[in-house]
């Protein structure tokens, strides 16, 4: 894709786009790590007084502990919608914690219950880390569901950007692998294929750029970036076969690198005879819902998901093999 103008910016958009490219440009492997300790610093921990946020620690199979943050509903009550929600961030970034945001809408609109991982990023750990730790944090919400008040037959996953990409994926090994029913995915805007497409090779639109992109992929493929070995559990763009994955909502703008990714899975699920809705934003760039949250096209993206997100809450069930 060209250099992108801020007049192909959504108007909307535009200012937030600007300021935009000025503070979050071309993201190296140093700026994940400093964004990673800021983030350490003055964001673990710290919950809203709104949300009712647990900790709650598991055990991997090597013995070290993973983070997780359960977010239950300020007045339960039973059978809860289960969702595990996958922060964004290239894999590179990010806490569960500047996702809450996102649990607040989830709560509005429906009865849920929602647990955000600390999943080990690419600056510590490569490919398969994350995997792992998002299928432990999916069969933990599995195993644990009576006792959070969820429905086990109503389990979701969802997540943006990267996390939406781990959703793919995360739902790719679990057909093959696990044995978790899933009732509904929600990965927006995705991060899904590590190869060329038309939209993520030379894209300069605000918050998430090609060189960004490129850096984040290497970091978390490790030694298999660049190489025809890359399996569809690290980038489920590659996958061919989407049968047997749970029905799909997802969002995306037309101008930000992941647009192709997004097209092709959707177009994918769809050809596998999976129900797969999509929301396209003419002159949308990443995280168009977050940078523009407070004008009219930021908050019609996010009711539309939420609406979508409330559908599957009302509809969506799986049925519990045996």
């Amino acid at each position: 894709m060209p250099h992108i103008t801020n007049e192909q910016i959504a108007p909307d958009l535009r200012s937030a786009g600007r300021t935009a490219r000025t503070m979050i440009k071309g993201m190296s492997v140093k700026t994940f790590r400093r964004s990673n300790w800021l983030m350490a610093k003055f964001m673990k921990g710290h919950f809203p007084s709104d949300l009712n946020v647990q900790t709650r620690e598991v055990a991997r199979p090597d013995g070290s502990w993973l983070r997780l943050l359960v977010v239950l509903p300020k007045d339960p009550k039973p059978l809860a919608t289960g969702v595990l929600w996958l922060h964004g961030g290239g894999y590179a970034i990010g806490l569960p914690e500047m996702d809450f945001a996102y649990v607040r809408r989830i709560q509005q609109v429906a009865n849920a219950v929602v647990v955000l991982p600390d999943y080990r990023l690419a600056t510590e750990a490569p490919y398969p880390a994350a995997l792992d730790d998002a299928y432990l944090s999916l069969t933990w919400l599995r195993d644990n569901a009576i006792n959070l008040g969820v429905n086990p037959r109503q389990l979701f996953v969802a997540g943006e950007s990267a996390g939406g990409g781990l959703t793919a994926a995360l739902l790719l090994y679990n057909r093959d692998h696990g044995n978790v029913d899933v009732a509904f995915q929600m990965p927006l805007y995705p991060m899904l294929d590590d190869r060329p497409t038309e939209t993520n090779v030379d894209n300069d639109a605000p918050v998430w750029d090609s060189t960004s992109n490129e850096n984040a992929w290497n970091l978390y493929l490790g030694e298999l970036a660049g190489t025809k070995d890359v399996p569809i559990y690290a980038a489920p763009g590659r996958a061919s076969n989407l049968e047997g994955l749970p029905p799909a909502y997802t969002f995306i703008g037309t101008i930000e690198p992941f647009y192709a990714e997004t097209l092709t899975y959707v177009r994918r699920l769809r050809a596998a005879g999976i129900r797969a809705d999509l929301d396209r934003y003419r002159g949308g760039f990443h995280a168009l819902d977050l940078f523009g949250a407070k004008k009219p096209l930021g908050k019609e993206t996010t009711a539309r998901w939420q609406r979508s997100f409330r559908d599957a809450a009302t509809h969506n069930y799986s049925q519990i093999r045996r």
